[in-house]
């Protein structure tokens, strides 16, 4: 093992399953340090199958699943989280009966003081403003963008080594696409390790350094993202070029 993939993510033969059903099948990737790493995808592709896999929030088996030199494989999701990844999930899942404030703070609970940290509190309320405009307000009445604005506070509340977003932009406006990728873009020159799961390869492939396309569970197609971004193929089924 190099010493780049000792402080990132090496995923080698992972294979997910549903019950009998194998759905995802030998993938095999790495993400990078300071990087952003992407998956694209159509729906049903496997793209948040493979995230949860490797988090341990499904069965998996693998040949390795490695993060920062250390195994991750059979571990359960809290575990993993405490090697320093932080999940958006799909769908957001903010705490709907909560406030934004009381959300933010839980994303810090597992780091010691960190329910009270007004500094990182303020870091977030800096890339998203429009949340410190509803602190004091239930995380069920946001629109559907604050929530994902929300989600992704949460999760930078807890000061990860690397911020994993699954499909961040569904569901949402083109207006508030925009908004999510400048978060991004911001969180990408601050020099977050970012893997993001994306059906938009627009988005993805305008924000990430490295790319792997995914198909039915297996990956089969790989490379720098401004070079898949050229890939006829690509754009074709992806990109409606």
């Amino acid at each position: 093992m190099t010493a780049t993939d000792a402080r990132g993510l090496v995923v080698e033969d992972l294979t997910v399953r549903y019950g009998r059903v194998e759905v995802v099948h030998g993938v095999s990737f790495r993400a990078e340090p300071g990087k952003v790493t992407c998956l694209i995808g159509n729906n049903g592709a496997g793209k948040t199958t493979t995230i949860r896999g490797i988090l341990g929030l499904q069965p998996s088996t693998s040949r390795q699943v490695t993060f920062r030199g250390t195994s991750l494989a059979g571990l359960p999701a809290h575990a993993v989280a405490r090697h320093g990844i932080a999940l958006v999930p799909e769908g957001r899942r903010v705490f709907a009966d909560l406030t934004v404030l009381e959300n933010l703070r839980m994303g810090a609970v597992r780091r010691p003081g960190g329910w009270r940290d007004d500094k990182r509190l303020g870091a977030v309320f800096e890339l998203f403003p429009e949340l410190r405009e509803r602190v004091s307000g239930k995380a069920g009445l946001l629109s559907g963008g604050q929530q994902q604005m929300l989600a992704m506070g949460r999760a930078l509340m807890a000061e990860p080594e690397m911020l994993v977003l699954d499909e961040p932009s569904m569901g949402l406006s083109p207006v508030l696409v925009n908004r999510i990728h400048e978060a991004l873009v911001a969180l990408r020159e601050q020099g977050y390790t970012i893997l993001l799961s994306e059906q938009n390869a627009n988005l993805a492939l305008d924000l990430a350094d490295h790319a792997f396309v995914l198909e039915t569970g297996r990956i089969v197609e790989e490379g720098a993202a401004a070079d898949l971004a050229r890939s006829s193929r690509v754009q074709a089924i992806y990109l409606g070029a």
